[in-house]
């Protein structure tokens, strides 16, 4: 497979009109095929397709190869940190946020420049949903000098810090909150170009809210005080987060297909034993959703007797969901069982079983195989996710004082119903295997009731950060994101113990030193500023020099 990049850029030209010999014919002598006024629409439309549409080679590179790995949601052949990743970055400047900004500019020229202000307040969101994406893996980075070149000349942006940036997009987002939770009347909006919301101006504060809440969990280590100050702001707005299906970000583009066969791309990839014996042990209906069960199928204990075979030690033949196994996150820890993963249980020559099943392949590949009609549906920002940070919240103690609009034990329920209802329908939609049968509610209601799922006065905490670490199965820069500022799941934990793991994971990933003669001074002094080492690729820098939000967080399992 070749490097994916994205090397779309969108130029704005400026025309120099020619020189006339007849008096006031110069606008005969403009090109009329070249835009002098961009569309705003366009615009919108393009940076919004974008954040979702490079995702192909992140999904390959990243996602499946690195970072679920690392957070344990999945297993797979280890491989180097490859220098095919970063393309939240790229997209982000090249892409996203200059058509944006461009927008803000066409706005400030024109005389209905009122009617504009939804449009405007809406492109900060957007944006930040990529910038948040981007400083999570890299750190500092150009924002608030970014995309000056146009009007300032100012080519050599800074890095804002981590802090900075934070900070920054806090205030975008409330002011955004402010913007479009004014009478709308008279209010242009995006058309089609608007295909996440139609132009529902509610869900975009929705969407602004649970983004604020995402920061807020990041701020927590380094400052509690904010987290707790834009907890009670989003609580308090009358609007609030995320709330229902209908206000999740999603992108659902019916021929979208980022992943398809490079699923497989230089290895498969598995379910660790943690993940699935968690699953089992609760009855989760996201079991066959999330993992492929093995070929231990109909009488296959008839077939062992007849050939005088004996399963390997480690799998039950009488366990019920027997079909479903896992194995070491870390290979190198339990060699013997990690041997399974690509090696059959040959009982005869006709009879050659898989032990250990794959991850879901059409659940994150739709078009894998022959398939021509699956959807992808990606949920980029999702009403689990909103409750899971809530319950958190309210568990710590950071709801004192304000309406909380609920307790902890019940947003949690919330977010799990959420979680259970989305996964299936993403399952439904790509024409992969659901959890769910008829309308799901006994099956919900029961794992609700399961002894290890609800509430228990003893383990609240950590039951809401395990069911926010199973949620973030299909979004790996949060699950990334979770296991880092959390510790969770936690080692020698008796309630979900993560697998021991011996290999040093990068924390973080190295932000390339820009072109010689453009912008370097400014990035190495950011790397500095940083504590990184400047150009140094190694895991062991990336694996002890923090960033910002993440100094005072404790190691991979250590949680607390």
């Amino acid at each position: 497979m070749k490097k994916l990049t994205i090397y779309t850029i969108f130029i704005y030209t400026t025309v120099i009109a020619a020189i006339s010999c007849k008096k006031d014919f110069g606008e005969l002598n403009t090109d009329p095929s070249v835009v002098t006024v961009p569309d705003i629409n366009s615009l919108f439309a393009f940076s919004a397709d974008n954040i979702e549409t490079y995702q192909g080679s992140e999904w390959v590179w990243e996602n499946l190869e690195q970072l679920l790995r690392f957070s344990q949601h999945l297993t797979t052949d280890p491989y180097e940190l490859s220098t095919n990743i970063n393309g939240r970055y790229t997209v982000l400047y090249n892409n996203v946020l200059p058509n944006l900004t461009e927008i803000r500019n066409q706005v400030e020229m024109r005389a209905e420049r009122p009617r504009y202000r939804n449009i405007r307040a809406v492109t900060y969101i957007l944006g930040i949903v990529q910038a948040l994406k981007t400083t999570d893996m890299n750190g500092s980075m150009p924002y608030t000098q970014a995309m000056k070149g146009r009007t300032e000349a100012n080519f050599r942006p800074q890095y804002d810090d981590q802090k900075l940036l934070f900070d920054t997009w806090l205030a975008e987002l409330s002011s955004a909150v402010d913007s479009l939770s004014e009478p709308a009347e008279g209010q242009l909006n995006l058309g089609s170009a608007d295909f996440y919301y139609k132009n529902d101006w509610a869900n975009w504060i929705k969407l602004a809210n649970t983004l604020k809440l995402r920061i807020a969990v990041r701020y927590e280590k380094a400052d509690v005080e904010v987290a707790k100050r834009v907890f009670r702001e989003v609580m308090e707005d009358p609007t609030g987060p995320i709330d229902s299906d209908i206000a999740q970000f999603v992108y659902d583009r019916p021929q979208w297909n980022p992943i398809g066969n490079d699923i497989d791309y230089r290895s498969p990839r598995f379910g660790t034993s943690s993940i699935i014996n968690f699953l089992k042990s609760t009855n989760d209906p996201r079991l066959p959703i999330y993992f492929t069960p093995n070929d231990l199928v109909g009488g296959f204990r008839d077939t062992l007797t007849k050939y005088n075979k004996t399963l390997p030690a480690w799998i039950n033949p009488n366990d019920p969901l027997v079909r479903f196994q896992g194995g070491p996150a870390d290979w190198t820890t339990d060699p013997a069982r990690a041997a399974w993963y690509k090696t059959t249980f040959d009982v005869s020559d006709w009879s050659k079983w898989r032990l250990i099943g794959f991850i879901n392949k059409k659940f994150f590949a739709p078009r894998y195989g022959n398939n021509q009609t699956g959807r992808m549906l990606d949920y980029m920002v999702t009403e689990a996710e909103t409750a899971f940070y809530i319950a958190e919240f309210i568990q710590k103690g950071y709801g004192a004082g304000f309406d909380t609009k609920g307790t902890a034990e019940e947003w949690y329920n919330r977010g799990i119903v959420s979680s259970i209802r989305t996964m299936n329908k993403i399952a439904l939609a790509a024409e992969s295997t659901p959890g769910l049968t008829g309308d799901g509610e006994a099956q919900i209601q029961a794992y609700l009731a399961h002894p290890n799922v609800k509430f228990n006065g003893v383990n609240n905490l950590e039951r809401i950060y395990i069911q926010q670490y199973l949620n973030f199965y299909r979004l790996a820069t949060e699950a990334f994101t979770f296991v880092r500022r959390t510790g969770y799941p936690k080692n020698n934990s008796a309630y979900y113990p993560r697998n021991v793991w011996n290999e040093p994971i990068p924390r973080r990933y190295p932000l390339d030193e820009p072109p010689l003669g453009t912008n370097n001074a400014n990035w190495e002094s950011a790397q500095q500023q940083q504590g990184f080492t400047p150009g140094d690729r190694g895991v062991p820098a990336l694996s002890t020099q923090r960033l910002w939000f993440d100094k005072n967080s404790p190691a991979f399992g250590q949680g607390n």
